[in-house]
């Protein structure tokens, strides 16, 4: 696993996600039309982002520690301004570890080195 590689993936999804988080804070209407599939495509983006040299399983790995821990800090902003439930964080989380997985895999699938 390549942990520079992650870390910096996972350190643009952070800053993306509160970004987005602090927009639908400001902006309520954000929030409501697919904010979930933004968060989601966001740590999909790190994934992608995250992937290094190495086999499948530390692709997919990378991948899913890079969306998961962008997606755990941009939601516990959120649960702290109020604007979701902290049961989110498990849901939100783990369902952004998958799709950050599947970020560094489609990376790997097309070539990205």
């Amino acid at each position: 696993m390549a942990m520079n590689r992650i870390m910096r993936a996972a350190m643009i999804g952070t800053v993306l996600q509160v970004a987005m988080v602090v927009a639908g804070h400001v902006l309520p209407a954000l929030r409501d039309p697919g904010f979930a599939i933004g968060g989601m495509g966001l740590s999909a983006l790190a994934g992608w982002l995250s992937r290094g040299p190495g086999g499948w399983g530390a692709v997919l790995g990378g991948g899913a520690l890079a969306g998961g821990a962008c997606a755990l800090v941009g939601i516990g902003v959120s649960v702290a301004f109020g604007d979701v439930p902290p049961s989110l964080l498990l849901l939100g989380t783990g369902s952004s570890l998958v799709t950050g997985a599947l970020g560094a895999a489609a990376a790997r699938a097309f070539g990205r080195r």
